[in-house]
């Protein structure tokens, strides 16, 4: 069974999430909100968030669209193992394992963070089931730009004494993913719930080091496969909802963005840090209301 939300919780995250094993055999948690229908939202988490993340979103979308939020392998209230194939395909994979156990025929995306190559991931290989997409402060596409911060994070010995020991990743981002506002103290309290000790932070650091960076890494032909294939999306309707303080998907990769999907529409929050949905608040959210639940 899934990791029972606390009392202290309910009132930001009213949710009863669901369970199913991957194909790997690790229980993923799920929020399954909204009609039964096969046409749905996947909303796709990055790190060091989880579900909490589209908490906003999904309460606001659920009265008219099946919303489905996972939660990746190793974070939120997802079983956290230690020995698991973290990899980027690895990660497609157990998407789309939900998706088909679910029975979902069409998929409207929602992706943020690592949500991103993700969720294109397996878009790009199911183009006729995919819908809309929601695009929020991510990448699908392999960059060298990466603050030293992240960098300093993959250094071998020294990155997991500050991931796992220090909780020097999950820790820092509530405050430095955010530009306009500060998170409250409950909202805060959320997003770190599901990483308080050292074995629940291993898929926080295996995240970090996962990403390919380098020619050689394990990671690298999947991100250089989904690069090459996103023009195959290029006609389903995009929304790039993006906040111009962030540190980590700064304007630089919305450029490249652009430069892939010249037509989708942007909403731009000048102000706005890495947690987007958070620090634009319900300026975006009612963006991207309005765009998926369109007749």
């Amino acid at each position: 069974m899934s990791s029972p939300v606390p009392p202290w919780l309910k009132p930001l995250y009213p949710f009863a999430p669901h369970d199913t094993r991957t194909a790997r055999g690790a229980r993923m948690s799920y929020l399954d909100e909204g009609p039964r229908e096969t046409n749905a939202i996947v909303l796709l988490h990055g790190n060091p968030t989880w579900s909490f993340y589209y908490r906003n979103l999904v309460r606001a979308l659920m009265p008219h669209r099946r919303c489905i939020v996972p939660d990746h392998i190793g974070m939120g209230l997802s079983e956290k193992p230690e020995n698991y194939d973290y990899s980027l395909a690895a990660r497609i994979a157990d998407l789309g394992g939900l998706i088909d156990s679910l029975g979902l025929q069409q998929v409207d995306l929602v992706v943020h963070d690592w949500g991103g190559a993700i969720g294109f991931g397996w878009a790009v290989e199911h183009e006729p089931r995919i819908g809309r997409i929601v695009i929020l402060n991510t990448a699908a596409f392999p960059s060298l730009r990466i603050p030293w911060r992240i960098e300093m994070c993959r250094w071998p010995g020294w990155g997991a004494l500050v991931v796992r020991g220090a909780n020097g990743f999950a820790g820092p981002a509530t405050h430095m993913a955010m530009h306009r506002r500060s998170l409250t103290r409950l909202e805060r309290r959320g997003y770190l719930l599901p990483y308080d000790s050292w074995a629940h932070r291993v898929a926080v650091h295996r995240f970090v080091q996962d990403i390919p960076l380098e020619l050689d890494h394990p990671s690298r032909p999947t991100i250089e496969r989904i690069a090459r294939e996103l023009p195959r999306l290029a006609l389903k309707p995009k929304l790039i909802g993006w906040g111009g303080k962030d540190f980590c998907f700064h304007d630089h990769f919305l450029t490249q963005w652009k430069e892939v999907y010249p037509q989708a529409e942007v909403a731009y929050y000048a102000e706005a840090g890495h947690y987007v949905l958070e620090d634009a608040g319900p300026e975006l959210l009612a963006r991207i209301q309005g765009f998926l639940l369109v007749p």
